[in-house]
């Protein structure tokens, strides 16, 4: 990366669990790090859900972030082919366009699952958006 904006993608299927909790991170750590004028972030579904699950709501109010507002909705293939990263969840089969780096961190799926295990991916999640952020500000 270099000092130019740059747009991190975050994609699941029902964009109700993962994608939400990894964009609610990165809208953290940019605010954090103060780079509001150099991070976007997208997120989205191939199949959204009607709602983001209880169960990742409730997990991520645990640390102080609010999820209960948010609405899963679907994201475009434009949206994701303007992204620099897109970080699918281990459920998404798409094709993205040449110049697009695409990672998939294969979490499981948060819905239904036990509070001790919705945080146990919560904070896989936290980790590698930290991670993500750090080889950011590493190249930059």
């Amino acid at each position: 990366m270099n000092d130019d904006a740059v747009t991190f993608g975050f994609v699941c299927v029902q964009n109700a669990g993962r994608s939400q909790m990894s964009a609610a991170f990165a809208e953290r750590e940019r605010r954090e790090r103060g780079l509001d004028d150099r991070v976007e972030v997208v997120t989205g579904g191939t199949h959204p859900a009607e709602e983001v699950h209880p169960e990742v709501v409730e997990a991520m109010g645990e640390l102080g972030i609010d999820l209960s507002d948010r609405v899963p909705r679907e994201v475009s293939t434009a949206e994701l082919n303007a992204c620099d990263i897109v970080a699918t969840m281990g459920c998404s089969t798409l094709t993205l366009a040449d110049g697009v780096e695409a990672r998939d961190w294969a979490l499981d799926d948060p819905h239904g699952q036990e509070i001790e295990r919705v945080r146990e991916i919560r904070d896989e999640i936290e980790e590698r958006v930290v991670a993500l952020f750090d080889e950011f500000l590493d190249e930059a």
